[in-house]
C-alpha cells in the first residue's frame, strides 16, 4: 500500500518529534512519502498530485485547514467530467492525525486528540481494516468537510488570520473576541442582505448570516463542544442556521444555545435540515469561510451535500 503524509510544519500541534514517529509507525507496514506544506494551497497540490498518481492513502498530520485543502486536491478528479462512481471509487482514502488547534473534523470522527494516540489509532484501524464513507459539502467549488459560512462568522475568520499572519496565537478566545468586536463595529445590523432560495420551495428573504454545517459540533472552545445545528451529519445532507434579527439581547440569547447540545435558539433564528442543494444570495458582497478558512467576498454561496464523497480510515 502507497500512502502520502501531509504535513504543516506550521500548525499549532505539530512538532518534528511528532512528525518522525508518525512515518516511522506507518512505514513499517506501508511505502510511505512525506512532503511538509510550504505556502497555502499547497496541500489541494498535494491531493491532487496523490489522486493522480493512484496512491492508497493520504494521511494528514495538520489542523483542519490542512485537512480541507487536500480533500479539495483529492477530490479534484471529480470535477473533470469522468465516471464518477467509478473515479470515486478510485480514490485514495484519508487519514488525519490531528495536529492543529481545534481539530473539529478529526473529533467529529472520534480519533483521538493527542496526536501519538492518534497514531496509535490510525495504525489499529489499518490492520483492522476500518474504514467508512462520509458525506461532504460543496460552496461554490470549494469542498468543505464540517462547515461554511457567510456573514459575521466568515468575518470573525478573517480577523483571525489576519493575527495569525502578524505571528499572533490562534484560539477560540481570540475568534469570540473577533466575532464581538465585528458585531459590534463592522456588521450592518439594520440591513440584511441574504435570500436563501431552496429549489421547489418560496424564497426566504431578510437574513443577517447563514452557517452550514455537515457534522456536530460545529467547533470547540477549548474542551468544550459548541453546537449550532444538532442535527447536523456526515450521513445526511447539510444543515443551516440563519438569523433574521441581529439585536443584542436577540442575538446574545441565540449564540448562547450554541453551548448546549440543542444548538443556536430563539425567535430571531431559522433552521434547516437535511438539505441536499440550496443558495444564499446576497445583495451585496459578504464573507465567505470554508473549514475555518477565509474565501473573501461574495455576493451568495450556492450549496449542496455530497453523500459518500470520500472514504476515510478512523
Amino acid at each position: 500500500m502507497r500512502a502520502l503524509l501531509v504535513v504543516n510544519p506550521k500548525a499549532t500541534a505539530t512538532t518534528p518529534r511528532v512528525r518522525d514517529v508518525l512515518a516511522r509507525a506507518l512505514g513499517s507496514d506501508l511505502k510511505v512519502d512525506v512532503a511538509e506544506t510550504q505556502r497555502r494551497g499547497h496541500a489541494i497540490e498535494l491531493g491532487a498530485q496523490a489522486a493522480d498518481e493512484g496512491l492508497d492513502l493520504v494521511v494528514v498530520l495538520g489542523g483542519d485547514g490542512t485537512v480541507n485543502e487536500v480533500v479539495n486536491g483529492l477530490l479534484r478528479p471529480l470535477d473533470d467530467g469522468n465516471d464518477e462512481a467509478a473515479t470515486r471509487a478510485a480514490l485514495p482514502a484519508l487519514a488525519v492525525v490531528p495536529g492543529g488547534s481545534t481539530n473539529v473534523f478529526s473529533r467529529a470522527l472520534d480519533i483521538p486528540h493527542d496526536p501519538v494516540e492518534a497514531t496509535g489509532h490510525l495504525l489499529d484501524a489499518l490492520k483492522e481494516g476500518r474504514s467508512r464513507r462520509i458525506g461532504l459539502g460543496r460552496a461554490d467549488e470549494r469542498w468543505f468537510t464540517f462547515t461554511a459560512g457567510i456573514g459575521l462568522d466568515a468575518d470573525a475568520v478573517r480577523l483571525v488570520e489576519r493575527a495569525r499572519a502578524h505571528g499572533r496565537n490562534v484560539s477560540p478566545t481570540r475568534y469570540a473576541w473577533a466575532a464581538v468586536r465585528r458585531f459590534f463595529h463592522g456588521t450592518d445590523r439594520r440591513h440584511p442582505a441574504l435570500t436563501l432560495e431552496i429549489p421547489g420551495h418560496e424564497p426566504v428573504t431578510g437574513l443577517y448570516l447563514g452557517i452550514i454545517g455537515n457534522t456536530a459540533p460545529w467547533t470547540y472552545f477549548g474542551g468544550h463542544p459548541i453546537t449550532v445545528t444538532p442535527t447536523a451529519s456526515f450521513d445526511t445532507g447539510l444543515d443551516l442556521a440563519a438569523l433574521r434579527k441581529l439585536g443584542t439581547v436577540g442575538t446574545l440569547w441565540a449564540a448562547s444555545g450554541m453551548l448546549t447540545r440543542d444548538g443556536i435558539r430563539g425567535r430571531s433564528v431559522c433552521t434547516w435540515a437535511d438539505l441536499s442543494e440550496f443558495t444564499l444570495r446576497a445583495d451585496r458582497p459578504m464573507h465567505v469561510e470554508v473549514d475555518g478558512d477565509y474565501l473573501g467576498e461574495r455576493e451568495g454561496l450556492h450549496l449542496r451535500a455530497v453523500p459518500q464523497a470520500l472514504r476515510v480510515v478512523c
